[in-house]
């Protein structure tokens, strides 16, 4: 990790304790130490369970992918693709440095870049779809409730689905329509011509032509895999309820046994919604925000909402960084030793 990423660390988590601390301004102390000397700490582990399996079916999909080119990949470089990718998208503005740390840790795996990228561009495209999913589910399941309760805040979700939407319908025009997509990226991209000299705007028509036609390109192998991607979906879908479950089982923990776990997996839906509108890393304090909000007026006890915001944010956000780091730390397999690996599997 570089020195100004260590610095971006350092910094997040460093906000992160001012915004926890802060939440506990107001609080009794001897009453916040008996909620937790009442914590059902099986409930904590279930949840944080939860969180691991999210990644490790991460994991799962990218060996999936992998097959084509690479059948050997190991689960020890999978796994690490998916936390290098939480790390980076907690310490850059907008989540904007988990695609570029996920392709440099598979080519540092071994893994050509072209096939690197192609892999994280198909992971991408099923991901983005199965969350606009996801919130459509939640939407028409839970919009109306969220709405009566909260009404300003039901407008930001809307916003940040139309902005995922917007994602996904550009991913869909490349996919199927080259020739529009590409007018439309270099209609885009016009007005920087007032700011670049002729041969630099040249170049960049150019390279985003190339980038459009490689992502068009790539998206016809996707298409044409339809099992796989079936396949990738249906493991994406359970791999974001694992996620949106995590709240339901530290409310459990705190002895609200009353909750009902789908308008929980609804309201985690809908505070994701949220976090994505936010610019700082990680969603920091948009997401503390939208939980004591959507939350508040089921957990009575400011004491309850607290320490469940906490446990959310350590499980569900600081775990993935922590693991994060590690994950940059620990050296991949090369090709040579996962074949190797395998060759003595098979003798055994």
């Amino acid at each position: 990790m570089s020195k100004k990423n260590k610095w971006a660390l350092g910094i997040i988590l460093a906000f992160g304790l001012f915004i926890f601390l802060r939440e506990f301004r107001d609080l009794s102390f001897h009453e916040v130490l008996e909620e937790l000397q009442h914590l059902n700490w099986i409930w904590v582990i279930v949840g944080l369970c939860c969180m691991l399996m999210h990644w490790a079916i991460e994991a799962k999909i990218i060996q999936g992918l992998m097959k084509r080119t690479r059948e050997n990949f190991s689960f020890k470089n999978a796994v690490r693709i998916p936390l290098i990718e939480h790390l980076f998208n907690a310490i850059t503005p907008f989540s904007s440095g988990g695609q570029p740390a996920q392709l440099i840790a598979m080519v540092k795996s071994g893994v050509d870049a072209g096939i690197s990228g192609s892999v994280l561009l198909m992971k991408f495209v099923v991901y983005q779809s199965m969350i606009v999913i996801n919130f459509l589910l939640a939407l028409a399941l839970g919009f109306h409730v969220l709405k009566a309760q909260i009404d300003e805040l039901s407008y930001f979700i809307l916003l940040a689905f139309v902005i995922h939407a917007v994602v996904i319908s550009s991913l869909l025009l490349v996919t199927f329509c080259y020739p529009v997509a590409n007018k439309l990226v270099q209609l885009a991209i016009k007005p920087l011509a007032f700011f670049k000299s002729e041969e630099q705007f040249k170049k960049l028509q150019s390279d985003m032509t190339d980038k459009v036609k490689n992502f068009y390109e790539e998206s016809k192998y996707i298409r044409s895999q339809k099992k796989l991607l079936l396949k990738t979906s249906l493991l994406t879908f359970i791999q974001l309820i694992f996620y949106f479950v995590v709240p339901y089982f530290i409310l459990l923990a705190l002895g609200m046994t009353h909750v009902n776990i789908m308008t929980i997996i609804i309201l985690h839906t809908f505070i994701i919604m949220i976090i994505s509108l936010f610019p700082i890393p990680g969603g920091a304090g948009g997401a503390e925000y939208s939980f004591t909000l959507l939350f508040g007026s089921m957990v009575t006890s400011p004491e309850k909402l607290v320490i469940a915001l906490i446990l959310w944010r350590v499980i569900t956000h600081y775990t993935g960084i922590l693991l994060g780091v590690v994950a940059l730390g620990v050296q991949p397999t090369t090709e040579a030793e996962e074949a190797s690996s395998l060759v003595t599997e098979k003798i055994k």
